[in-house]
């Protein structure tokens, strides 16, 4: 079995799935190590493997976004990421494809070094590495060694051809139309940072790695040998005709835990109070606008009186405190995977998580897509029949209750076989299936 190290960028809705999948290839025998920030040591330990301190990017979210320790700019960053949320999807776009060079580049000379001294201390076979983690594959590329390209969100994040746009969504839902000047901006925004960020990898592997081949377009670098997808292999997303071997995992979801007593407390007093549970998550970073956990959980108040609303509000849980009582519980953070299998619908942002998970125990979802890959998921999720799309930015109270009656109704989205295809796949099935194309790739080394 191979030697193998996991690279992780610091934010947990990344570093989680694959610590899941460090884990599983570990329980198939493979030796492995998870290297993320000293913050996330305990995830490796949950899985069993080793763990390795390495740093790829100076930005982190370790649970909560805002309160997570930042320096002074990055701090600054996320708050102008928030408040362009707050304008719409364009603004919200606008504003990552600006941060990006700070965000997805930081430092490739330090990660080249950092890694380099790893490839020689344990001498693995192969790497897995996110596709979100431009600097690792940049270095990885350029070290001339093996690696699989793990992709955490949306398919699309590995470009399938070139009119595919890193930053610019695949498809949009119905509930979010930009107009098409701002979609033009947008355009323009994403089409310079593809150039700039392929002059750049450019310029660094002819300084680092004269004798190996020049990568292409930056965005669209990624393992010539096999792509993990947390996600469900759909049939209308897009493919490449020729390349890596696609594995579509489905979900990338630990076993699902016990509830520990205080949460089943919980909800037992929920369940006393109302006929149904809600659960309402936005995930690390838009937990942050809890002008948009106000709204929903007024609209379920007020809309639907046998309904119960559990809320993770993050940094915000104290301005929303008020809303507590015997149909609301709000905390700073939930076992979201758990709860799953105890609420009968789900309010996200279309993050990829929250999708494969909601599909994985058949809840019904409600997305609100604010930014990045959401917007695309919130359009699959629309499609696929696994829940309803609304814009965050223009919701009101009253279009709770009645997205939620959809939901519920006897004419809602019902993606049965799409939960039973995801169930049936999951980290075992990607681990086998990746240590298989390791194990071909040694042989014919």
């Amino acid at each position: 079995m191979p030697r193998v190290v996991v690279v992780s960028p610091p934010f947990l809705s990344h570093a989680q799935p694959l610590a899941v999948l460090a884990g599983a290839l570990r329980e198939r025998g493979a030796d492995v190590h998870f290297a993320c920030a000293p913050a996330f040591e305990h995830l490796a330990r949950r899985a069993g493997t080793g763990f390795v301190p390495l740093s790829v990017t100076r930005n982190a979210n370790t649970g909560v976004a805002e309160a997570t320790r930042q320096d002074a700019r990055e701090a600054e960053r996320l708050r102008e990421f928030l408040d362009a949320t707050r304008e719409g999807a364009v603004a919200a776009l606008l504003a990552q494809a600006r941060h990006r060079r700070a965000d997805m580049l930081a430092d490739p000379e330090a990660v080249l070094e950092a890694l380099r001294t790893t490839d020689r201390r344990l001498r693995p076979d192969w790497y897995v590495v996110d596709q979100l983690s431009y600097p690792v594959t940049l270095a990885l590329h350029c070290l001339g060694v093996p690696y699989a390209t793990f992709c955490p969100g949306h398919p699309s994040y590995v470009l399938s051809g070139p009119d595919a746009w890193f930053g610019l969504p695949y498809a949009w839902p119905d509930a979010v139309r930009p107009d098409p000047e701002a979609l033009e901006e947008l355009s323009g925004a994403v089409r310079a940072n593809d150039e700039a960020f392929t002059r750049l990898f450019a310029a660094f592997a002819r300084e680092h790695a004269p004798s190996r081949p020049a990568p292409g377009r930056a965005f669209a670098l990624s393992s010539p040998h096999a792509v993990v997808h947390a996600y469900p292999q759909l049939p209308w997303l897009p493919t490449r005709p020729d390349g890596p071997v696609r594995l579509f995992a489905g979900h990338m979801a630990a076993p699902a835990a016990a509830l520990d007593s205080q949460w089943e407390a919980r909800l037992k007093g929920l369940r006393g109070a109302a006929a149904r549970v809600v659960l309402v998550a936005l995930g690390t970073f838009l937990s942050a606008r809890d002008d948009v956990l106000r709204t929903v959980v007024a609209g379920v108040l007020e809309g639907l009186r046998d309904t119960a609303v559990v809320v993770a509000a993050g940094e915000r849980t104290g301005a929303l405190a008020d809303l507590g009582g015997d149909r609301v519980v709000v905390v700073p953070s939930v076992p979201q995977q758990a709860l799953l299998e105890h609420v009968d619908a789900m309010v996200h942002h279309g993050g990829g998580n929250s999708f494969t998970e909601c599909l994985r125990a058949g809840v019904p979802a409600l997305v609100l897509p604010f930014s990045s890959d959401q917007f695309s998921i919130a359009y699959d999720a629309q499609r696929s029949g696994a829940g309803l799309v609304l814009d965050p930015n223009t919701l009101t109270s009253d279009d709770v209750p009645t997205a939620l009656r959809a939901l519920w109704g006897d004419t809602g989205p019902r993606p049965t076989g799409l939960t039973r295809a995801v169930r049936g796949r999951g980290p075992g099935w990607a681990a086998e299936e990746l240590l298989a194309v390791m194990d071909r790739g040694l042989a014919g080394a």
